[in-house]
């Protein structure tokens, strides 16, 4: 009982913003964190710079091709199996190409900084932080088992995200190439895939939550792969709406820094060097943006972990039997 109190008088449960305001305050609390974080994120903002100028050409070149020409009308417009003659041998070449950055590299150089953002800020948020000296911090080894374990873990993440993107983008995709430019169907198939579309990416945002913790349980935990996804899953129980809204900001934030990019890119061109900056200090608020999330979702972790630790004090026979089930 005295642990329990202990437990929650240290720790009151946190809404999102509570989780956020965290966040703000362990990235203010140490300056080496910052400087070390920032070092960090160097390669995987430069890969970043050149995957999202290879993502807006291919994105251009997409809607090009799909692009509705004054001659067609709704019934003469192409079907998908006509547009697909349409693609030559280098619009595949670019595809795999950027699927290829996409699933390998990008996601290898994020694991690394992430890695580097949660075990610290773990160590800001649970311990003093005077020991952590920006010496201490570099000299401290890379784990080579928690690097493997985490991309196990990463690799399950990649591909349950990946499985959703691709169903948020052929649902886009059916309803640009079918239905739009139909006055008699325009309203109704809007409200249909409309409806669907943000049903589909709100249960995104809520497993997102879950994928991302599971991803903090492997950097700091012993438990990779699918047991990190069924303890994420365990100690999301009663916080999805949390988890949902902490992503959606984090969404919001990212979908709009990006849009940024694509927008400029597309009436500036990234070659005019007096404005070329512009796109890069995006991609910059992007990275920054990036190591917040994963700082409030350490925090998102250890809330949810200290609530079940006081739902254990209280009801261990109960708590514990479903430990076991998860493990």
């Amino acid at each position: 009982m005295e642990n329990g109190e202990r437990l929650m008088d240290d720790q009151v449960e946190l809404e999102a913003i509570d989780v956020l305001k965290k966040a703000f305050k362990i990235l203010a609390k140490n300056s080496n964190f910052i400087i070390l974080t920032i070092l960090t994120s160097l390669p995987f903002w430069s890969f970043l710079v050149y995957y999202e100028t290879t993502l807006q050409d291919f994105i251009t070149q997409t809607s090009d091709i799909l692009e509705q020409r004054p001659e067609y009308t709704f019934r003469e417009w192409p079907i998908p199996f006509d547009i697909v003659d349409l693609l030559d041998k280098n619009f595949w070449y670019e595809l795999i190409k950027l699927c290829f950055l996409y699933l390998v590299p990008l996601h290898l150089l994020e694991l690394i900084t992430v890695i580097v953002i949660v075990d610290f800020s773990s160590k800001i948020y649970t311990k003093d932080t005077q020991s952590l000296t920006l010496k201490n911090m570099v000299q401290q080894p890379f784990c080579g088992a928690k690097l493997k374990g985490s991309l196990v873990t990463l690799i399950y993440v990649v591909f349950f995200s990946t499985c959703n993107l691709l169903g948020l983008i052929w649902l886009v995709t059916i309803y640009y190439c079918t239905m739009l430019g139909n006055p008699l169907y325009d309203v109704l198939s809007g409200l249909v895939f409309g409806t669907v579309f943000v049903l589909l990416l709100g249960k995104y945002l809520e497993w997102n939550a879950m994928w991302s913790m599971s991803v903090v349980i492997s950097i700091l935990e012993e438990f990779y792969g699918v047991e990190a996804i069924a303890l994420s899953v365990y100690f999301s129980k009663g916080n999805e709406r949390r988890g949902f809204v902490l992503m959606l900001v984090f969404f919001v934030l990212g979908q709009c820094l990006r849009l940024s990019w694509f927008l400029f890119y597309d009436s500036y061109g990234i070659e005019q060097s007096e404005l070329s900056i512009v796109p890069q200090i995006c991609l910059v608020f992007f990275c920054l943006g990036n190591v917040l999330k994963w700082v409030s979702c350490v925090v998102y972790y250890f809330d949810c972990k200290n609530r079940i630790l006081v739902k254990k004090v209280y009801e261990p026979p109960l708590i514990c039997s479903e430990l076991n089930l998860v493990l």
